[in-house]
């Protein structure tokens, strides 16, 4: 026989309380996937051949273009967008980077490297994310396999570059399948296929007109699996690209290492962003003054000059001497030139303002305005919408402001 007392009774009354407040959480918070889609230019939704990518913008959000941060690359891009900040202040500076304290390099491709916790020098939203007890995942995404623990989403998948695109749609679709109590409500999913064909045949081919008309199938796919879910009322959908893509003149290629062969120094990069850390004070001074001569198809900077607009060098491994392309140049090392300039026929890396450099981004959901046109957005500005959405507080050391972006969701 049970005997409730007072305080028995309080305390069954708690714990139902607690109970009932937990279930209204998990069920009122929203669901979001960003999907990237590495360098889909702006303007590639305008080909006539992304049926199901234009139907999913004119029944949400779609604005003109994503301005990327500076350089226009793709991992300091990824970063940028679930960071808020620029690359000069969460520390991917590039894709290739040397810390001229420790000698260690950071490489995209080397899997050791992108592990490492030291580089990342801004909170991710994911960390943002579990902080305030909601359940991550991502399905690549550069930044995520991070191996602090305390750092990374609640489920990783290693980057596999030729791991099939249907394969990764399904594993996201089943994670929202998942009992509540395990469900991830923030998903990052990445497709590298505009970027590899847009590179390898360039911005007018019949390749990267095949590889739009691929990812826009998968987004079909995507959308199509997310509506026949039980929640899919509750589910927001980003797509979003790094930066976006421009032919190469093959007339405007410059070895920097024939301009300064009788110094010495070390190049870190090539194509529209160059790196040069000399190796004494004199050498510095020699460098730059013989890259200042001979500055055709490229700008030459002292770290410390670089101007404002590019927001970029201020952060310590970045070099003593920064070299930035012209549009469509291509700033090549001896190596390369040794390969008879064996380069790719389209690049990213340029200035943001150069409108080829922009992505794209679409927003579809309940949190969204419906049938909404806008003009440029900023990738800085995703990771506080991102909290926006989650209702959560974001960082206060971010470059990204809420209020360029707050007008795109759905007040009602």
């Amino acid at each position: 026989m049970f005997i409730f007392t007072d305080m028995k009774i309080k305390k069954l009354y708690f714990a139902l309380v607690f109970i009932f407040i937990s279930f209204l959480n998990l069920h009122s918070k929203p669901y979001v996937i960003i999907v990237s889609f590495d360098g889909f230019r702006w303007d590639y939704l305008n080909r006539n051949i992304t049926p199901n990518l234009n139907e999913i913008l004119n029944d949400g959000v779609h604005a003109l273009s994503l301005r990327p941060s500076f350089p226009s690359k793709t991992f300091p891009n990824h970063i940028s967008i679930l960071t808020g900040m620029y690359p000069d202040n969460h520390g991917i500076i590039s894709n290739n980077i040397k810390n001229i304290f420790n000698g260690k390099r950071y490489r995209i491709g080397n899997n050791k490297s992108v592990t490492e916790p030291e580089w990342y020098q801004g909170e991710f939203f994911w960390e943002t994310a579990e902080r305030n007890g909601i359940k991550t995942a991502s399905y690549f995404w550069p930044g995520s396999e991070i191996s602090d623990t305390l750092r990374s989403p609640n489920k990783v998948k290693p980057y596999e570059h030729n791991f099939p695109f249907i394969n990764r749609i399904d594993t996201v679709v089943s994670w929202l399948k998942l009992p509540i109590q395990e469900r991830p409500q923030f998903i990052t999913l990445y497709f590298h296929e505009t970027d590899s064909k847009g590179h390898d045949f360039g911005t007018e081919s019949d390749e990267i007109n095949e590889a739009i008309a691929l990812v826009d199938s998968l987004a079909g796919y995507l959308f199509k699996q997310i509506q026949e879910l039980p929640i899919k009322d509750s589910v927001n959908i980003l797509f979003v690209s790094d930066h976006g893509m421009q032919n190469i003149d093959k007339n405007k290629i410059v070895n920097v290492e024939e301009l300064i062969s009788q110094y010495k120094y070390d190049l870190v990069d090539s194509g529209p962003l160059m790196q040069i850390f000399p190796n004494s004070e004199n050498d510095k001074e020699n460098i730059y003054a013989e890259l200042k001569r001979n500055e055709k198809h490229f700008k030459a900077y002292l770290k410390n000059e670089l101007p404002d607009y590019y927001h970029f060098g201020k952060h310590p491994l970045i070099a003593p001497i920064v070299l930035i392309a012209d549009y469509e140049a291509y700033l090549v090392n001896n190596r390369i030139s040794k390969r008879n300039y064996d380069l790719s026929a389209a690049t990213h890396g340029y200035a943001k303002d150069h409108i080829n450099m922009h992505g794209i981004f679409i927003a579809n959901g309940p949190a969204f305005n419906k049938g909404m046109k806008t003009g440029t957005i900023w990738n800085i500005d995703i990771y506080p919408l991102l909290c926006e959405l989650f209702k959560i507080t974001p960082r206060s050391n971010i470059d990204g402001k809420i209020d360029r972006i707050r007008f795109i969701l759905n007040n009602e």
